[in-house]
Parts: C-alpha cells; structure tokens; sequence
C-alpha cells in the first residue's frame, strides 16, 4: 500500500511572494497538484481554489507594486 500511495501522492507547491529585488519573501498559499487540476488554499484558510493547472495560481495573487509572486514546488525533505 505505501508504494500504492508513493506513486499518487500529489506535487506539493507554494505560492511565494518576493518583495522588492529579492529582500524578502513570504509564503502566501500551500497548493497540490492532482490528476486533472490542482488545489489551492491561501495560509489563513480564507480563500481556497480549485485550479485547471497549478500555474494559474498565480492569477489569483493580488499585484501590489515592488512584488513578484512564485511558484514553487516542494521538494520532498531530505533526512540526515
């Protein structure tokens, strides 16, 4: 079974917005992506998405001047 789920386990992004030339960074959003589409949930749990492609996340960041929203996608974490 845990290769049943390793295999269809979704890719995890976030949504990272980048302030000024590269100052400072927050994440905004945690996002999946699934088989035919891909979800999104803003941090506070306000706003959810349902996306055709995890790219289109970005269209629903809220531009502000000095401000560059990303995508990024989680690696998975590396044990020592």
């Amino acid at each position: 079974m845990a290769e049943m789920v390793a295999d269809q386990a979704p890719r995890v992004f976030a949504v990272v917005l980048e302030f000024g030339e590269q100052t400072d960074a927050q994440i905004i959003a945690w996002g999946m992506e699934l088989d035919e589409g891909a979800y999104m949930t803003t941090l506070d749990g306000r706003n959810q998405y349902m996306l055709a492609d995890p790219e289109n996340a970005l269209m629903y960041v809220r531009r502000r001047s000095n401000t560059t929203p990303h995508l990024v996608w989680a690696s998975e974490r590396r044990t020592l």
